[in-house]
């Protein structure tokens, strides 16, 4: 649709630490509702740039527009207001280990919202059983399987009803059944609420699953961009040899 924002958008965006160039004249535009999912070897800048969409790093230059919003020119309350709007489920789930699995979903919901009680309480139960969990409010993290934890990280990243989720390694420490129980719940956030994704993994099968757009980086670069089908046929060697494989490197 003409003039519609789109959700995410990096110009030019560039990033190094001392010498190493981290992320390098990085152009991209994240389509609303669709799932883009970010490839490339450890190290090539993907977890640095979902740090730069959520506002936790700015870049040396270029820009970074989340909703429209130009991140590095927001104040505090307005970078804030924004990064509500962002749900972010970290590699390793980062719950609080001291609170029940209920608590922190509620947790996004008590600090942003002015709610009371029993409508957090429900809330926070919707978003677990959205995730499978339903039965699980009053258990403690470290009762969870390592699927569990992530299931209830992605439920306490959708608490707010965020218009975009940021996904760090869903596959990461788990077996593949579980894995895959993982992608298909996030195809489910996507599909059933609109929300926007941006996912980063190593997992080919995954990415596959996930992804409406695979992007890679190298280098800093974005080498390719497209479907599974475009990487397959890429010009670069090294983006068709990691599609070829099951861990990507």
């Amino acid at each position: 649709m003409s003039g519609e924002v789109v959700p995410i958008r990096l110009e030019r965006v560039r990033k190094r630490f001392g010498r190493l160039k981290v992320l390098d004249d990085v152009s991209l535009d994240m389509p609303r509702g669709e799932a883009t999912v970010v490839l490339g070897r450890s190290g090539t800048g993907k977890s640095v740039m979902l740090r730069h969409i959520v506002g936790l790093m700015a870049p040396d230059s270029g820009r970074v527009l989340v909703l429209g919003q130009d991140l590095t020119r927001l104040s505090p309350p307005a970078l804030a207001a924004v990064r509500r709007q962002v749900g972010f489920l970290f590699q390793n789930a980062a719950l609080f280990d001291s609170l029940t699995v209920g608590e922190n979903v509620a947790f996004p919901l008590r600090r942003h919202t002015r709610l009371p009680e029993p409508e957090v309480r429900a809330r926070a139960q919707d978003k677990l059983a959205l995730v499978g969990l339903a039965r699980d409010y009053e258990k403690m993290p470290a009762a969870l399987s390592g699927g569990m934890r992530k299931r209830a990280g992605l439920a306490r990243a959708m608490a707010l009803d965020p218009a975009i989720l940021l996904v760090d390694e869903p596959s990461a420490g788990l077996d593949p059944i579980t894995s895959e129980e993982i992608d298909d719940l996030l195809v489910r956030v996507k599909e059933e609420l609109g929300t926007t994704l941006v996912v980063v993994t190593h997992n080919i099968p995954s990415a596959r699953r996930i992804g409406d757009t695979l992007v890679f980086l190298y280098e800093g670069r974005v080498l390719e961009r497209g479907d599974a089908a475009r990487l397959e046929r890429s010009g670069h060697p090294i983006v068709r040899q990691f599609l070829a494989s099951e861990a990507g490197g």
